[in-house]
């Protein structure tokens, strides 16, 4: 789509709306006389260089990649109006939107009945849910893995909670058999599962875990923040099919966390919170007689710890999602080839003398490192971290992430390797963009090039 036809479209669309009110002047306080604009937007611009290419798919290091089109379009359109999602009476057409995609993210993940809104970030959708586990278990814990994301720790600690952080397996995933020695204790009134750790993509035994709710009387909340969107290849044929258990079971879970600003196609930010029980909105209730009086419907800030929000992140989504829904053919085939990319990675890794697998990749993070010799920790850490650098400051540049990896966690996947530290940093890579799956093996010989000169 040619983005600035829509945007000049947008525009246009704002105007013939702003004019079927009655004329006004513009108040002199906000006039900037476009010499002076033209003098600040140039250093504007120039100073926005100073940032990685995360458009581009030698770009493989953290969860960053462009908005789509349309949700640019959707998202600056609605700006030039500037709703505010807290109440009817600040956006109501975004907020009617905002109602219809959370609707399709509760049917993505399997909910008949749903509670819920999109956050600014999935660190406050979390929030949220926790807040509402501690609402109906006062006194009791919050259990989580120890590689789910750092959020529910620092949540735990605002919320007033006590943390059980739970070990992981040899895959990264949540250790059930720890797990439930710790809610034998009856200190735990819910468990966070997580649907793609933010380090490895590792997705916890969902489906296994869903028994120890009614055993133990848990609440099971379901971190989807990074992986949620993965729900879409649940079952699929094809090398990018995943198992379908741990994704279906998390429609039986109480709360669910996903990221459209992740691998939804949209701009920073937008997270969403879904409650299976709409219920739950008792927690929120509250009065603001100067807020909430042209409506008698349900205010989205009712159901909100957050107050002012953008609307333009709603109409964004939902600009988005009439033209790629969240459908296993719509934008499953975007998630899908960023698997195959990881994949694809993955098997040339195998092949490599130069390079080894930390792990093979579950969703579309791929975990790597430079072979050395002798093979040790602190050997593995070194080259790792000089392919990171080198990676970036050469010509053809590629941009890397890393992720340090304990004396265990690497010892459970490779034994042969000396532990000499206490851990390492391996190379770790998001293959999130689709275009990566036309680009992987190019990026396979630029980082092998570089491991090569370790």
């Amino acid at each position: 789509m040619d983005l600035q036809h829509w945007l000049g479209r947008a525009d246009d669309a704002v105007q013939a709306w702003a004019d079927t009110f009655s004329p006004y002047q513009p108040h002199p306080s906000l006039h900037v006389d476009d010499e002076r604009f033209a003098t600040v937007f140039e250093e504007f611009t120039g100073r926005l260089k100073n940032n990685y290419p995360f458009f581009h798919p030698s770009y493989a290091g953290q969860m960053l990649k462009p908005a789509h089109p349309a949700a640019v379009v959707g998202y600056l359109t609605a700006m030039l109006i500037n709703p505010n999602n807290h109440a009817l009476d600040g956006g109501p057409a975004t907020a009617a939107m905002e109602r219809e995609t959370v609707a399709q993210l509760a049917s993505m993940f399997g909910y008949d009945t749903h509670l819920g809104h999109l956050t600014t970030s999935g660190t406050i959708a979390n929030l949220e849910a926790l807040f509402v586990a501690r609402e109906l278990h006062p006194g009791r814990g919050v259990a989580y893995s120890a590689e789910a994301h750092y959020t529910h720790g620092r949540m735990c600690h605002v919320l007033g909670l006590k943390g059980h952080p739970i070990p992981t397996d040899e895959r990264g995933r949540m250790d059930l058999d720890a797990l439930e020695e710790v809610l034998r204790s009856g200190d735990v009134g819910t468990v966070v599962l997580t649907a793609g750790t933010t380090g490895l993509g590792a997705v916890d035994q969902i489906h296994t875990a869903l028994a120890y709710r009614d055993r133990y009387g848990v609440r099971l909340h379901v971190d989807a923040a990074s992986g949620g969107f993965f729900t879409l290849l649940a079952g699929a044929t094809g090398p990018e099919g995943l198992p379908s258990e741990p994704w279906r079971a998390i429609a039986g879970c109480d709360s669910i966390v996903v990221d459209p600003h992740k691998h939804g196609l949209q701009p920073y930010g937008c997270g969403a919170v879904l409650f299976r029980d709409p219920e739950v909105g008792r927690f929120y209730l509250h009065d603001s007689p100067y807020t909430y009086f042209t409506s008698t419907e349900l205010h989205l800030g009712e159901i909100s710890l957050e107050c002012s929000r953008a609307g333009a992140s709603a109409a964004a989504l939902w600009l988005t999602f009439q033209l790629v829904p969240p459908t296993p053919d719509g934008l499953g085939r975007v998630l899908a080839a960023g698997r195959r990319a990881a994949l694809r990675w993955a098997d040339l890794i195998d092949s490599s003398d130069l390079l080894d697998l930390y792990q093979r990749p579950e969703l579309d993070i791929v975990t790597y490192f430079p072979t050395t010799e002798p093979a040790t920790l602190s050997g593995v850490d070194a080259a790792s971290a000089r392919v990171l650098n080198d990676g970036m400051t050469q010509d053809d540049p590629v941009f890397l992430s890393t992720l340090k990896a304990g004396r265990e966690a690497f010892a459970a996947r490779h034994p042969k390797i000396t532990a000499d530290a206490d851990g390492a940093r391996v190379l770790r890579s998001v293959l999130m963009k689709p275009e990566s799956e036309l680009h992987v093996e190019r990026l396979h010989d630029r980082v092998e090039r570089l491991a090569k000169s370790c």
